[in-house]
C-alpha cells in the first residue's frame, strides 16, 4: 500500500505550488498559441509524472500505470463520443442534408443572436441532458460553423452556453456521482443545485449574446433572451425540487426551445444581426461572409424532415442509452472490468481528505455497448443508410473522420491521463486542501474548488467524485451545511467546463479549427472566472444571509 501525501515539501504554500505545476504548464502552453494542443498535453503529462514521482513520492510504476489508465479512459468514453459525433456531422455534410438544416433554422430566424439562443443554449442543453461528456459542444459547434459562424464564435460561444445545464448532464450523472462519495441523498443534492443554477440559467443567455454582439446587440433582443432564460430556469427549479434530478435538462431544454420558437412567431428584432463574427476583433471571421436574409430558400417539408432525421435518431438513441434500465439490461453481457495490476486498491486516501484511510479503485470498465459514443455510432450508421450511403462509403467516411480527429484524440487521452494521475497521486487533493483552509470565506472558495476540479478533469462528475467528500468534511468542521457545499461543488464546477482543455479540443475539432486552442482558451477564460465568482458569491449569500434557501 502507498498512502497519498498532501504536504510533501513541509510547507502548504510550496506543496500547493508544486501541485499546480501540471495544470499551469498545460494552460500556459495552450494559451501561448505557439505549441500545438497535443504537444502541450504530452508535455504537461510528463510534468505531472515528474511531480507525482519526485515530489509527491508516488512509486514510479504506479505513476506510469495511472497514466496509461487515464489515457485509455480518455478515449473511452470521451474520445469515442467526439469521433462518432464528427462522423455523423461529416455524413450529413457530404449528403447535403446539413445545408438543408441550416436553411431550416434560418427559416426560424436569420438573426445570428437568436440562432445562438436556439442552438447553443437550448438545443445544447438537450444534448447535455441526454448524453453529456462533450456531446453538446461537439454538436452545437458543428451546427454553428455550418451556419456560417466564425470558428471562434462557434467554438467559444458553444463553450459559454454549455454551463448552466452541466450539473444535471447525462441524465443526472454528476448528481449521482456526488451522492455516491458524500453519502447524501441525490434528491436533496439535486434540489440544492436547483436553488443555485436557475439564477445562472437566466444570466447565461444574456451573457452569451453580450459576448457575441456587445451590450447594444444584447439589448435589442432582450425579450427573446428573457423568454429563453425564464423558460429554462423555472422548469429547472421545478423539476429538480419536485420531481427528480435525472430529467432536469431534458425537460427544461424542450420547454425552452418550444417557448423561444413560439415567441419568434410573434416577435422579431427590428434590425437583423447577420454578421458571423464576434463583436470584438475576430481574425477567424475574415473569410466568412455575412448571411444575407434575402438568399434563404425555403426547403420543402420533405427536405426539412430529411435534414432533421439524423438528429432525431441521435436524440432517440441517446435517450435510450442514457436510461438506467438500458445499462442494467446490457452491461452484464457487454462489460469487461480490468483492475489495473499493482495499482487497483493499493493507494490510500488519508485524512484530512477522508475520515479514515480509503483505497482508491483503479479499474478500467470497458462497457463497450452502453458507451454514449457507441450509441452515437449506431445512430450515425442508421442515419447513413437512411441518407443512402452504402456500407463501403460509410467505412471510407469513417476512415477519413479518424484521420481528421487523430490529433484531437491524442490530446483528449493525454488530458484524461493528467486528470487520473493527479487524482491517484493526491496532487488534486493538495490543491483542494488549499481552498479548504480559507475559513469564513470557504463558501466562496469551496465553490471555486468545484470550478478547479472541472478545469482539471474536464468533467463535473469527476470533480464531484474528487472533491465531494472533502466538501462535506470541511463544511461540517466549519459548521456549514454539507448539502449546500456539496451542491456548490457541482454548481461552481459547471463554469469550469468552458476552460477545461478537453472541452476546448472538442470545440476546435467540431469547428475544424485545429491549432487554435489557445485562441479559444483566451477568449473563454475570463468569462469562466467571472461566472464562477458569481456562483461563489451566491453560495456565500446562501450560507450566511439567505439560509432559508438551503435544503434540509
Amino acid at each position: 500500500m502507498w498512502n497519498q501525501v498532501y504536504n510533501p515539501l513541509g510547507s502548504t504554500t510550496l506543496s500547493t505550488i508544486a501541485a499546480a505545476l501540471p495544470v499551469v504548464t498545460l494552460l500556459v502552453l495552450i494559451a501561448s498559441n505557439k505549441v500545438k494542443a497535443h504537444i502541450a498535453a504530452i508535455v504537461a503529462l510528463i510534468v505531472a509524472n515528474c511531480v507525482a514521482i519526485f515530489i509527491f513520492t508516488m512509486p514510479a510504476g504506479m505513476s506510469l500505470r495511472a497514466t496509461i489508465l487515464g489515457a485509455v479512459t480518455g478515449f473511452f468514453p470521451i474520445g469515442w463520443i467526439v469521433l462518432n459525433v464528427i462522423f455523423l456531422y461529416r455524413l450529413t455534410v457530404e449528403k447535403g442534408v446539413f445545408e438543408t438544416l441550416q436553411k431550416t433554422i434560418g427559416g426560424v430566424t436569420t438573426d445570428r443572436r437568436l440562432q445562438l439562443l436556439l442552438i447553443a443554449f437550448s438545443f445544447g442543453a438537450f444534448f447535455e441532458g441526454a448524453s453529456g461528456f462533450g456531446t453538446p459542444v461537439a454538436v452545437t459547434g458543428a451546427i454553428l460553423i455550418g451556419l456560417g459562424f466564425s470558428p471562434l464564435a462557434a467554438s467559444g460561444l458553444s463553450l459559454i452556453a454549455n454551463t448552466a445545464p452541466v450539473a444535471y448532464g447525462a441524465l443526472g450523472t454528476p448528481i449521482a456521482g456526488l451522492s455516491s462519495v458524500t453519502g447524501l441523498d441525490p434528491y436533496l443534492l439535486g434540489a440544492m443545485v436547483g436553488r443555485q443554477l436557475p439564477f445562472f440559467s437566466l444570466i447565461v443567455p444574456f451573457w452569451l449574446i453580450w459576448a457575441f454582439a456587445g451590450w447594444r446587440g444584447m439589448k435589442d433582443i432582450w425579450p427573446a433572451i428573457l423568454v429563453t432564460g425564464v423558460s429554462f430556469a423555472i422548469p429547472q427549479f421545478i423539476i429538480s425540487n419536485f420531481i427528480n434530478p435525472w430529467i432536469v435538462d431534458i425537460g427544461a431544454s424542450l420547454i425552452s426551445m418550444a417557448c423561444l420558437i413560439g415567441f419568434l412567431k410573434i416577435w422579431q428584432p427590428k434590425e437583423l444581426w447577420l454578421s458571423p463574427a464576434l463583436r470584438s476583433h475576430d481574425e477567424s471571421a475574415k473569410d466568412v461572409p455575412p448571411l444575407p436574409a434575402s438568399t434563404q430558400e425555403k426547403p420543402s417539408r420533405a427536405q426539412v424532415w430529411a435534414s432533421l432525421t439524423p438528429w432525431i435518431i441521435v436524440c432517440a438513441v441517446l435517450l435510450l442509452w442514457g436510461t438506467g434500465w438500458f445499462k442494467v439490461l446490457v452491461n452484464p453481457y457487454t462489460t469487461w472490468n480490468y483492475p489495473v495490476p499493482e495499482l487497483h486498491n493499493l493507494i490510500n486516501k488519508v485524512a484530512p481528505v477522508v475520515s479514515k484511510p480509503t483505497p482508491e479503485a483503479a479499474v478500467f470498465s470497458f462497457t463497450w455497448l452502453s458507451y454514449t459514443g457507441s450509441g452515437m455510432l449506431i445512430a450515425a450508421i442508421i442515419s447513413g443508410f437512411i441518407m443512402g450511403f452504402s456500407p463501403g462509403r460509410l467505412i471510407g467516411a469513417y476512415g477519413r473522420t479518424i484521420k481528421v480527429c487523430a490529433y484531437s484524440l491524442i490530446t483528449i487521452s493525454a488530458m484524461l491521463a493528467i486528470g487520473t494521475l493527479t487524482r491517484l497521486s493526491g496532487i488534486d487533493a493538495t490543491l483542494g486542501l488549499a481552498f479548504a483552509g480559507t475559513g469564513v470565506l470557504y463558501p466562496f472558495f469551496g465553490t471555486l474548488l468545484g470550478w478547479l476540479g472541472v478545469a482539471l478533469t474536464g468533467s463535473d462528475t469527476a470533480s464531484n467524485i474528487l472533491f465531494g467528500n472533502l466538501q462535506r468534511i470541511t463544511s461540517e468542521q466549519l459548521g456549514l451545511s454539507p448539502i449546500l457545499m456539496s451542491a456548490a461543488n457541482s454548481s461552481g464546477g459547471v463554469m469550469g467546463k468552458m476552460i477545461d482543455a478537453q472541452s476546448i479540443v472538442v470545440a476546435s475539432t467540431a469547428t475544424n479549427w485545429f491549432g487554435h486552442e489557445g485562441t479559444i482558451l483566451r477568449f473563454v477564460f475570463w468569462h469562466s472566472i467571472a461566472l464562477a465568482c458569481l456562483v461563489g458569491i451566491l453560495v456565500m449569500a446562501q450560507a450566511y444571509i439567505f439560509t432559508g434557501m438551503i435544503v434540509h
